[in-house]
């Protein structure tokens, strides 16, 4: 029977090291995938483009009445959440007003800038109210004292055209005394 001469430590030292860097590089590429994925979800909503400040169509001239009383309209456009895509979903409402014989709307938030709650209209005494704290305001946003909200209604910029009335949706921070857009 031959014998087989055993390996020389030098090709076994050899074989050991290829399989240890093969390891190491494969435990590499695994580990680097997650981190890879960590750091895009990270710096993702940084390259996305925000809609925040967006005019949106929100009715026909014809729906806002002359009368001067606001009426409540919802804001509808497509949102993402995540990776989730909704299309033309309720974001908020704005209250628009016109007054006689013009074609010129004023638009008015309708959250609260005291607590964020949902304004309502109270057509019998003629003014806006929070139901949560009891702000209350005037048919053109100002303030009733007394009431806790610390500023007016938040007015949006509005333009009509082609008959259709857009408005320049953004969402304030409430609370505080200044009007200031939440990014």
């Amino acid at each position: 029977m031959a014998e087989t001469s055993p390996v020389p430590p030098a090709a076994d030292a050899r074989r050991s090291f290829l399989a240890k860097l093969m390891a190491v590089v494969g435990g590499g590429i695994a580990s680097l995938t997650p981190v890879a994925a960590g750091v895009w979800m990270t710096l993702d909503p940084l390259r996305r483009k925000s809609s925040a400040a967006a005019f949106l169509p929100i009715t026909d001239i014809a729906s806002v009445p002359d009368d001067g009383v606001p009426r409540q309209f919802p804001v509808i456009a497509d949102r993402t959440d995540a990776w989730t895509g909704f299309a033309a979903e309720p974001i908020g409402a704005v209250y628009l007003r016109r007054e006689a014989d013009s074609d010129t709307v004023e638009a008015f938030s309708a959250t609260c800038p005291h607590a964020g709650c949902f304004i309502e209209l109270d057509k019998r005494d003629r003014c806006f109210r929070c139901p949560c704290h009891n702000s209350s305001f005037t048919l053109d946003g100002g303030i009733v004292s007394p009431s806790p909200s610390p500023r007016t209604m938040d007015t949006l910029e509005c333009e009509v055209h082609d008959g259709r009335v857009r408005v320049k949706w953004e969402n304030f921070y409430s609370g505080i005394a200044e009007k200031v857009a939440r990014p």
